[in-house]
C-alpha cells in the first residue's frame, strides 16, 4: 500500500520520517507533505485551495492511496478526498479535525453534536496552550518555548526528540480558513472507507472533540496510548495502526452537520 501523510499545524513533513520508515520497515510505500506555509514550503501563502492541491499532487501517482491526516492536517485531507475520492483507498484522521459543512474551520472545532450553537468548550480546553503561542503582527502563530511544544505536542517523547520536534516546529497561518465555510459534498456522498485514531494522552485535542469527530465519521475509534504526537513518541506503533486500520469499516453513514 500507499500512504499520503499530511501533517498538522506547525509541523511539516519532516514529522513522519520516522514512521515512515516503520511504514517501509513493514512492506509499505509511505509519502510525507509539505502544505503551503510549511517546511520546504514556508514561504508560500497558505489557502484551503493550495493546501488541497499540495495533497492531490501527492496522491496523483496512478494508484489508489490510504491518506492520512493529523490534528488540523484532517481538514486537508478531507478537501483532497473531495476532489479526487477516486484516489482515496481509505483515509485516516489521526487525532483529526473533520469539516462541517458549510462551516469554517473554527466553527468546525468549536461544535458538538447536539446542535449547531457553539460550544464553550474548545476554548476553555485550549486556553492555557494560549499562553505558550506568539502572535506576530501578521498573524503568524508560533510556539514561544519549548516547555510549551514538549507540554501539549511531545510530553511521552524524550527530551532530545521533543528539543528536536521543537528546533523544526514553524509559524502557522491560517489564511481564508478561518473565515471561510467549507463545502466538501463529493466527499459526503462517497463513503470513503475511513478510521479515526484516538491519542489517549492527547493534550492538544480535547477528548470530547475526538468523539465527536469519530462519530460523524461513523466508526468506531482505533487507540493509541500516546500523545498528539505518536509519530515520534511511537512511530512502529503507530505505522502497525495505520495498517490495521485499513481493514476496518465503519459502522454508521457520515454525517455533515
Amino acid at each position: 500500500m500507499r500512504f499520503v501523510l499530511v501533517h498538522g499545524g506547525f509541523h511539516a513533513a519532516w514529522c513522519w520520517e520516522y514512521t515512515i520508515d516503520a511504514l517501509r520497515d513493514l512492506g509499505h510505500d509511505a509519502v510525507a507533505v509539505d502544505l503551503p506555509g510549511h517546511g520546504a514550503r514556508l514561504d508560500e501563502e497558505s489557502t484551503l485551495a493550495n493546501r488541497r492541491d499540495a495533497v492531490l499532487a501527492a496522491l496523483s501517482y496512478g494508484e489508489k492511496c490510504v491518506l492520512v491526516g493529523h490534528s488540523g492536517g484532517g481538514f486537508d485531507a478531507t478537501l483532497a478526498a473531495d476532489a479526487r475520492p477516486d484516489l482515496v483507498s481509505h483515509i485516516v484522521y489521526l487525532a483529526a479535525a473533520l469539516p462541517r459543512e458549510g462551516r469554517t474551520y473554527p466553527e468546525a472545532m468549536a461544535m458538538r453534536d447536539d446542535g449547531d450553537e457553539l460550544g464553550d468548550d474548545f476554548d476553555a480546553d485550549v486556553g492555557e496552550m494560549l499562553e505558550y503561542l506568539h502572535f506576530d503582527a501578521d498573524g503568524a502563530m508560533t510556539f514561544a518555548d519549548f516547555e510549551g511544544a514538549w507540554k501539549y505536542f511531545y510530553h511521552d517523547c524524550d527530551e532530545a526528540t521533543a528539543r528536536w520536534a521543537f528546533d523544526r516546529l514553524g509559524p502557522e497561518r491560517f489564511g481564508d480558513t478561518t473565515v471561510t465555510p467549507v463545502s466538501v459534498p463529493n466527499f459526503w456522498a462517497a463513503e470513503l472507507p475511513r478510521s479515526f485514531v484516538v491519542c489517549e494522552q492527547d493534550r492538544s485535542m480535547p477528548r470530547w472533540l475526538a468523539d465527536t469527530v469519530a462519530s460523524r465519521l461513523g466508526v468506531e475509534p482505533l487507540s493509541i496510548d500516546a500523545s498528539h504526537s505518536p509519530f515520534l513518541s511511537r512511530p512502529r506503533e503507530l505505522a502497525e495502526l495505520l495498517v490495521h486500520a485499513t481493514t476496518t469499516t465503519p459502522v454508521a453513514p457520515l454525517r455533515p452537520h
